[in-house]
């Protein structure tokens, strides 16, 4: 399959409860061939901003992460598994394969949310009521995800677009916990989990002629969407595609030097750069 697959190729796995165990099957049976796994995430927006002394807009920018994170929860997740030339898995069926996971914890009844996002949501297709009955539960996909072989993983390259609450949220979920205090805490974590990452918003930075969002992003590059936008499954595939074509065009393949940095946290050195 080339990077810019056809729509009518590809089928946007939807996850529930009752087949969490058997999709999670076929993900551990497809890692190792494809280890390049775009990640995005739907949760409620953002309802909280600190106050107080910050000492840089990074740790500022932590701060309203993890009282975000700490107090809200996950709504989907896509996942989006390639190998390094831009192929999908289609686990024995005629199609390409994407995951997108409906978690069953958020319910706009009794939760805090962003008005915008939830309503964004909504005119995106996502059901809460199918969720609240029928979605997966983060405990169990918790426990299913460490053992997946796609966490704590040298050999997979996490890919990803502005991700710090992409991680933020995945991570409260494997530890139960919430995020540490500090930032240097949250990336111990991020490096024990998913010790390769790519934020490509960071990546941009790098490319003298790209700006905007993902969908800017993927317009500049010529990469046309597959599925609904603000749903988490179609907005990995968009991830990963224009990933691979941002790889080849302006990286020459290579872009390892520029892993590991969330586009927005970490700590500014004396170069302007942020590191962590």
């Amino acid at each position: 399959m080339s990077i810019l697959p056809k729509s009518e190729s590809i089928h946007i796995r939807e996850v529930w409860d009752e087949n969490l165990a058997c999709e999670f099957e076929l993900i551990r049976n497809i890692v190792d061939d494809y280890p390049y796994i775009a990640m995005d995430t739907e949760f409620p927006g953002i309802v909280l901003r600190p106050i107080g002394n910050f000492k840089s807009s990074f740790d500022y920018n932590y701060q309203t992460l993890k009282a975000n994170v700490d107090l809200l929860k996950l709504i989907q997740l896509g996942l989006t598994f390639s190998d390094a030339k831009g192929n999908l898995p289609t686990c024995g069926t005629d199609k390409y394969c994407v995951w997108q996971f409906n978690f069953r914890e958020f319910d706009p009844n009794e939760d805090v949310y962003a008005n915008d996002s939830i309503e964004l949501l909504s005119q995106s297709g996502i059901d809460f009521k199918k969720n609240k009955e029928k979605g997966v539960s983060a405990h169990h996909f918790s426990e299913l995800l460490m053992s997946s072989g796609i966490v704590l993983n040298d050999s997979v390259h996490w890919v990803t677009f502005h991700s710090g609450y992409d991680f933020g949220y995945l991570l409260k979920l494997l530890t139960c916990k919430n995020l540490p205090d500090t930032q240097s805490g949250f990336f111990s974590l991020i490096k024990i989990y998913f010790p390769t990452l790519y934020d490509i918003k960071h990546l941009m930075k790098f490319c003298n002629s790209l700006h905007g969002g993902l969908n800017k992003l993927a317009e500049l590059l010529e990469v046309e969407r597959i599925g609904i936008c603000h749903q988490a499954g179609s907005d990995s595939l968009l991830t990963c595609c224009t990933f691979m074509k941002l790889k080849e065009n302006f990286f020459n393949g290579s872009p390892e030097k520029y892993a590991g940095v969330l586009y927005g946290l970490g700590v500014e050195n004396q170069n302007g750069h942020n590191t962590i």
